[in-house]
């Protein structure tokens, strides 16, 4: 019995565990790093033509839809983003800190499992982000409005509310928002 409680306890201490991520805010910036190394990495696509059909002339009929507006898009962007996201691992930078970065070789590292378990946590973390975010982020990127460098603040502040805007951009816009109430 006592085997029993014991190996229950361990199995909802590594379950607990993996389930979450501690800084939210330092997750969801790894995540749209890598959303962002996609975005660069993207090639120039050829328009859908969605003109399948021939009508009693012999016409085509359908649409042609533009490759940076389509659904298409979307999901080549944000498909595998989550397990792309298992080559991450939580590092120390300074005593208190740690920091998400990318790792090309897990046998390099000296505590293995701790960091797969770590890679687990975020790939967990992304998938949820994604699903609280998907189709807004999706319109987002349909529409055009996400572009390289941005891609933390739309993800991170505007569209998840993971991250805090810093108190420099939140005076800036105060000041914008009186300088707009004078006028």
């Amino acid at each position: 019995m006592a085997k029993l409680m014991l190996f229950t306890a361990v199995v909802i201490a590594i379950f607990s565990h993996g389930a979450s991520v501690d800084d939210k805010c330092a997750a969801c910036n790894a995540v749209a790093e890598e959303l962002e190394l996609q975005l660069l990495k993207e090639k120039p696509r050829n328009h859908l033509d969605m003109r399948n059909r021939l009508n009693s002339k012999g016409q085509r009929e359908g649409k042609v839809i533009d490759y940076r507006i389509s659904d298409l898009r979307v999901v080549d962007l944000l498909d595998g983003l989550c397990d792309r996201m298992q080559d991450y691992t939580l590092q120390k930078v300074e005593s208190k800190n740690s920091q998400w970065v990318k790792v090309g070789n897990f046998d390099n590292l000296t505590n293995k499992q701790e960091a797969k378990a770590h890679a687990n946590d975020i790939s967990t973390y992304c998938g949820r982000l994604l699903e609280e975010t998907e189709d807004e982020l999706g319109e987002v990127i349909k529409n055009g409005s996400l572009k390289a460098g941005e891609v933390s603040k739309v993800l991170c502040q505007t569209l998840s509310n993971h991250c805090n805007q810093s108190s420099s951009e939140t005076d800036s816009e105060a000041e914008e928002d009186d300088d707009a109430d004078e006028l």
